[in-house]
């Protein structure tokens, strides 16, 4: 058994003539996984489209129905950022059905990754930033009503704080946010998470890596939980247009490793959403995002997860 990875399928939707939100990357990183014999076709997922029940765990129906029916107002439209189509509407539910997925595949082998998702701006009763129904949130309601988990940490290293999520979970006991996001960037407002750190501008990898071990295997001793579901952005790139911190390829790399081998010894499943990138270079922002998967298979065959 090799690692699990969740693909999809139905993710070509292009965007009219010059919009800036690369949508293609997600087949494309699946592509590069299979072409670079990271992945193979044995250890594929498709994931199904959930019901409008498991996205309502989360989400208003008021919201999801306005949003699956496309009668969603001009301005909750812009706040989210991308035209909506019908193409986009399956997109993103089948978005949310690759995270359920992953979740349920990471508590049966130790570790599994998505090629998409991460989708941590969406607040019940609206989307924003690229974000329209927050995949995180949902999977993690979806796992506990089935009984499959009890407690969560999320591990959100998206450049930007994962506001949606951190605002849809606080108070709850069972849901442990840490956000660690440069500090002067999107949102403006930020929500408070379980642990929030803040970054600051330029910040590079030795710097970034250092933070992070100072924080995460103290977290793990804390939470103990049943699953971590890791938000692995590739936002913190020197070279994302919406990112400004200063990380390269091989800091990013590192981050993956440190993060999952961190986790996995410890003896914590692991749930990979790729989370955020943007950099004008569309071959280069794929790589990035296939990081995940390269340390994670790395990860898998150490340890002999499976």
């Amino acid at each position: 058994m090799g690692l699990p990875v969740v693909y999809h399928p139905d993710y070509v939707a292009p965007l009219p003539e010059g919009h800036r939100f690369p949508m293609p990357k997600f087949q494309r990183l699946c592509e590069r996984l299979l072409a670079d014999g990271v992945i193979s076709p044995a250890t594929l997922h498709q994931p199904e489209r959930p019901s409008l029940e498991a996205i309502a765990l989360v989400h208003t129906r008021e919201y999801i129905q306005a949003y699956c029916q496309g009668t969603l107002d001009l301005k909750a439209q812009r706040r989210i950022g991308l035209p909506w189509s019908p193409a986009l509407v399956k997109r993103t539910c089948t978005a949310v059905g690759g995270t359920i997925l992953t979740a349920q595949l990471a508590l049966k082998y130790g570790l599994a990754c998505n090629t998409a998702g991460g989708t941590h701006h969406a607040f019940p009763s609206y989307g924003a930033g690229f974000c329209i129904f927050n995949d995180l949130a949902i999977a993690i309601r979806v796992l506990q009503q089935g009984g499959w988990v009890e407690r969560v940490l999320i591990v959100d290293l998206d450049v930007h704080q994962g506001d949606g999520t951190a605002w849809i979970f606080q108070g709850d006991s069972r849901v442990f946010t840490f956000s660690m996001h440069c500090e002067e960037n999107f949102p403006l407002r930020k929500q408070q998470s379980d642990l929030d750190v803040a970054l600051p501008v330029g910040l590079d990898d030795d710097g970034y890596l250092q933070i992070l071990v100072s924080y995460l295997p103290d977290l793990l001793s804390q939470v103990k939980p049943d699953l971590v579901l890791y938000d692995a952005g590739v936002d913190v790139h020197g070279q994302d247009r919406l990112g400004k911190l200063a990380l390269t390829d091989s800091g990013i790399y590192r981050r993956e490793m440190q993060v999952l081998s961190t986790c996995v010894a410890a003896g914590y499943p692991v749930a990979c959403v790729i989370g955020g990138g943007y950099s004008q270079d569309f071959s280069a922002l794929v790589y990035r995002h296939s990081l995940v998967h390269r340390a994670a298979k790395a990860v898998f065959q150490q340890y002999r997860l499976g």
